[in-house]
This record gives structure tokens, sequence and C-alpha cells, in this order.
């Protein structure tokens, strides 16, 4: 920072300054909505970039300095960035392999429509955990089950809100994601520790969600047209060279590259590779047309809207509308995040708390509140827990009850946010619009009102000892959380004081 800069003064905005440029952006969005403008959320965010900009000059804060906040937000969100592109690749390498729509094509033979939703729910969450990434799910399962829902007529809102209940809970409970790790990262306790808290309130909202979908299938069982269904298996089995089982092997492989924990870009690179060797060897494509669907996409016309629709995608191109909205929507809560707009809106909030569900509230509140405004989620992770870890302590709480708080209220949420990166990517990958999908998102929804509602009854509280209260609010005794050794002696004497024991007799008691 020049000297200028180190002169100048910096302040806080007030609400009023803190709150306009959210005020402007949302009121574009539900205006371009509303009044049916068709624009993309790209504009507006830039919009409310310079007006952040704007309030930031006010406060004091420098061209560069704002500058250096929203590039510095971006960077953080550069491998997501490239994985994206990536993706793209994958999908049009699966899609000329024949991989995709061979899950469509067996799938109409062995999945009844009954038991479609719940099944393919449970499948989501499965593969979701075994890859780390509800966006690799989107992109594989995802678009077959698409196909799938619309040939047994149901609402494309549904589907899509099932298939994102399934691959965020899979996400959410993998050890091998980046939300998962980060969220354990920035509260400063184990990442298996963090997983174990999760279970308490993840679990019992995925069978709630699952219970939802099996009513709702049984119900929309009667309106599968089986026509449909066969002439969208003929169109597949018609247009390709070669339709088998042994198609489905890239499928396994994804999940094979997550076993032995190969990192991200790398893994897509080899899977994307190896859906172009499966199109060279049983459809007939050669080193152009590779080069050609991995920058491009797939083109197929088979006659059949529904196949053509399921085909027609993927490519390194087709991504380029979701970065460019990642990179203005991350900069914009970089900008947020450097002039203090958070800080000023929710920090005095901290000082109100007294009780466990009041901060597992706040937590939730700011989180959300991030990821809505700051269009991040790696920013609705970071954020609250830089703000409300040491409040954990003061309340002697475990460090993995605030990271399961933090992927309650943050992690779920992203998806729901149309102009989020997760809200975008997951809505351009599926083609159904963010808010057709969010009602139909009970995994995602029904997570955080559980978590608040038993923590309001004083249930499912996790303690700096390891002791916890579990969801019928009996105190058990675990394995004693990872924290920084400061924070557990904060949290310990809170705990001792409230047991009316000293913190030695504590320490002998977890010993024991």
């Amino acid at each position: 920072m020049n000297k200028e800069n180190s002169e100048r003064k910096v302040r806080l905005p007030n609400k009023i300054e803190a709150l306009f440029p959210i005020v402007v952006l949302l009121t574009i969005m539900i205006l371009n909505y509303v009044l049916k403008w068709g624009a993309d959320p790209h504009i507006p965010v830039v919009i409310a970039c310079a007006v952040a900009m704007i309030v930031g000059r006010l406060c004091g804060w420098s061209y560069a300095d704002m500058l250096t906040g929203a590039l510095d937000a971006v960077s953080m969100s550069l491998e997501a960035i490239i994985i994206i592109l990536f993706v793209g690749c994958l999908i049009g390498a699966f899609e000329y392999a024949g991989t995709i729509p061979a899950v469509v094509y067996y799938g109409l033979k062995i999945v009844t429509p009954a038991m479609f939703l719940p099944l393919a729910c449970i499948l989501c969450a499965i593969v979701g955990i075994a890859l780390g990434s509800a966006w690799t799910v989107t992109a594989t399962l995802g678009i077959a089950f698409m196909a799938m829902g619309e040939t047994m007529g149901m609402n494309p809102g549904l589907v899509a809100g099932m298939i994102l209940s399934g691959a965020c809970c899979g996400d959410k409970f993998s050890p091998l994601s980046d939300s998962t790790n980060l969220a354990a990262g920035a509260s400063q306790t184990g990442l298996f520790d963090h997983v174990r808290a999760m279970i308490s309130t993840t679990f019992p909202s995925l069978i709630i969600a699952i219970i939802l979908y099996t009513v709702i299938s049984f119900q929309n069982s009667n309106s599968f047209d089986p026509k449909v269904a066969e002439e969208l298996s003929s169109a597949i089995k018609g247009h390709y060279n070669y339709m088998s089982p042994v198609l489905l092997i890239p499928m396994v492989l994804i999940i094979v590259v997550a076993v032995v924990r190969m990192a991200a870009i790398p893994a897509v690179l080899l899977i994307s590779a190896v859906g172009c060797i499966f199109a060279v060897i049983f459809q007939g494509a050669d080193f152009a047309d590779c080069i050609h669907m991995v920058h491009y996409g797939y083109q197929a016309e088979t006659g059949n809207k529904l196949a053509d629709a399921l085909m027609n995608r993927g490519g390194m191109d087709s991504m380029l509308w979701t970065n460019n909205l990642v990179i203005v929507a991350v900069g914009f809560g970089g900008i947020l995040q450097k002039i203090g707009s958070v800080e000023s809106l929710l920090g005095h909030l901290i000082h109100k708390v007294k009780t466990p569900f009041q901060l597992v509230l706040v937590t939730m509140v700011t989180g959300i509140f991030c990821i809505t405004t700051m269009c991040d989620q790696y920013l609705g992770l970071i954020i609250p827990s830089s703000m409300y870890k040491e409040k954990y302590d003061e309340l002697g709480l475990a460090r993995n009850m605030l990271s399961r708080t933090l992927e309650d209220g943050g992690t779920l949420w992203s998806p729901l946010v149309p102009w989020s990166s997760c809200g975008a990517y997951h809505s351009s990958i599926l083609g159904v619009p963010t808010l057709s999908y969010l009602p139909f998102c009970f995994m995602n929804l029904i997570n955080p009102v559980f978590a608040l509602i038993t923590c309001s009854l004083g249930a499912n509280i996790f303690y700096a000892d390891g002791t916890y209260k579990n969801m019928f609010k009996r105190l058990k005794r675990g394995k004693m959380p990872g924290a920084p050794k400061e924070a557990r002696e904060i949290a310990f004497s809170k705990l001792a004081s409230d047991r009316g024991i000293s913190v030695e007799q504590l320490q002998a008691e977890i010993q024991l």
C-alpha cells in the first residue's frame, strides 16, 4: 500500500452503506424476475460491484485495495473455476462415448416410476460421498436422471431438486469434499470430528427427504407414459454404433479415482480422456472428433426431441457462461468482505448471544447472508467461522459443532441462490432455473431447520470435552473433538463452571 493509502483513514460502512450494494443487486434481480426482462445475472452483479466500490471509496478504501479484495476472492475460487471448464470436457466426452445415454437407457429398463425419486436420490448421495463433489454428480448422473424424469412425466424442478438433495448431502458428508475440508479447517477441528458431528443433523434430514420423495413418486407413477420411454430408448440405441453396459465403465471409474484420492483436476481430465477412448473404440470417433467434443460438446440429430436434449451437451465452451458469472460474483463478495459490510451488519449480534441455540441461529444466518449477498460458498464458510469461533469456546461448545453448523446453513444453501457460483452451475447443467428446483430441494431446506429445532429443544449439542446431547437430549460421552489448545482451555473452564466441578475433575472424567 502506498503512502497515500496508508495515511488514509478507513472505517466500517454504516448499516445503510453496507446494505446499499446488496439492495441494488437484489432489486435488479427481483425486477428481472417479476418483469421478465430475460437478463442474465452477470451485468446486475457487475453493477453491484461498482456500487460496492463507491461505498468503499466513501469509507476510505482505495480502488487498489478493493480490487485486491476482489482478486483475492477470485484466486481462492480459481481451482473451482478451472474444474468447471474441465467438467464441460468430461460431459462432452461422456455424451460421445454413450456413457450418459447408457445410464438412461438401462435405467429406464430397471427403475420403476414409483421408486424413481427415492432410489435416484440415494444413488446421488452415495456417489456424492465417493466423489466429494456435487458438481460432478450433477454433470453425470444428474443429466441422465433429468432425462429419465421427463419420460416419467415428472416436473423438471422436482427431479432437479431430488438430484441436488442427494448430491449435496453426499458432498457434505464426504471427506474428499473441498467444502467439508474447508469447514473443518476454518473451525480448527478434525476432519472426521466434523463428519461425525454432521451425522446428527444430516442423516435424519436425508431420511425425511427420501420419505417425501417416495410419497411423491407413488403419486406421480400414474402419469408415466411408457411410449415416451420406449421412443427415447429407441432413439438412443439407434443413434449409437454400440450400446452395452460396457459403456458404464467410465462412470464407475469416477468412483475409483475418488477412492484412490486423486486430485480433482487430473481426475476429471483422466476420466475425460477415458471417455474419448471409449468414443473412439465403440462409436467410431477419431482424434479430430475428440478435440471437437471436449471443446464444443457433442451434437446429435436423432429426430427425437428428448434424446437430442439429452445428448447435445458438454464442451469447455458450454461452461463459459457459468464461469463468467462465478468470476464477477465472487469478486463482488471479495469487495464486500474487504470494505467490512458483513461485520457492519451482523457483527453486533454476537454480543447478544447467550445460548447454544442463539449461537447456531446467528452462525446460520450469517452463512446464508454471506452466500446470498457475496455469491460464494467459500465465503459463507470462512466469514462466520472467523466471526464466531471464540463464542463457541466461551459457551463450552465443540469446534465441530461450529463446523457442522457452517455446512448446515452454508454448503446446503449455496445451490439455492440463482446468482451464486453453485446456483448458476447447477441450473446451467440441469437446464432448470434455480427458483424452479428450490422448493423441491428437500434435503437442503430440511437440514438447517432440523438443526435449529433440535438445538432449540436442547438436543444435538456437542461440547468441547467430547460429551454431547443426542437427538433425545440424553448426555453421552464420545471422542473429544480437535480444537486449538487455547480454545479448549476456555471451553473447559466454562463447562467446569456450569457443572460445578474443577477443570482438573473435568479433565479426569475425559481420561476415563
